[in-house]
């Protein structure tokens, strides 16, 4: 397993890190948040996990030991894959997930992308005596909460892949209709993406 990689960020997709470690460049998948940490041509490391598939193997990184740990915990739980894992990690910090999965928090767990009600409540039974209780004071990741934090995670996405401030802010504006239509929490994956293509529509 590769647990951990580090080296200089080569290049930044909307959902991937490049990071040169020993002249390969390793294709890293990471959630809005991890990647706005990064910036290319600066030395970053990530704590990875491997995700190994008959047709494929995909490595996903994360900010910290913990978030890896608790992205593995995760996928124990049936019915879900690193995909889902990574999107609830994208919109809670693991101490977060560790408190709504204690305290029974339906809502918590609906608001990531891909979870329903039932699929809440399937989640909150299995994964009661996996996830231990939370370690510090649970906070919710940037963009599960107050209406202006996603445009503060997609802002600075948009500066860490090389735009300029100004030019962020103008593609957070273009895209703020599609983000108050999908409600309190939009997914700020899908953002990033139509952001960037209102940019290069502009350049």
């Amino acid at each position: 397993m590769i647990a951990s990689v580090s080296g200089r960020v080569a290049a930044l997709t909307p959902t991937t890190a490049v990071v040169e470690v020993g002249g390969i460049g390793m294709a890293v998948q990471c959630a809005p948040a991890t990647l706005a940490g990064l910036r290319i041509g600066e030395e970053a490391a990530l704590a990875t996990s491997l995700v190994v598939r008959e047709d494929s193997l995909t490595l996903y990184g994360f900010a910290d030991d913990d978030e890896r740990q608790v992205f593995e915990l995760l996928q124990t739980a049936s019915g879900v894959g690193p995909r889902l894992a990574q999107a609830m990690l994208a919109v809670h910090s693991p101490d977060a997930l560790r408190a709504a999965v204690a305290t029974g928090d339906e809502k918590a767990l609906i608001a990531v992308p891909g979870i329903g009600k039932k699929g809440a409540q399937k989640l909150l039974l299995e994964l009661k005596d996996r996830l231990g209780e939370p370690v510090g004071v649970p906070v919710a990741r940037r963009g599960a909460q107050a209406a202006p934090s996603w445009r503060d995670q997609l802002h600075a996405a948009l500066v860490g892949l090389g735009y300029a401030p100004r030019e962020a802010e103008e593609a957070v504006e273009a895209v703020a209709p599609q983000a108050e239509a999908a409600g309190a929490t939009p997914p700020v994956g899908t953002l990033l993406k139509a952001a960037l293509q209102t940019l290069n529509r502009t350049r």
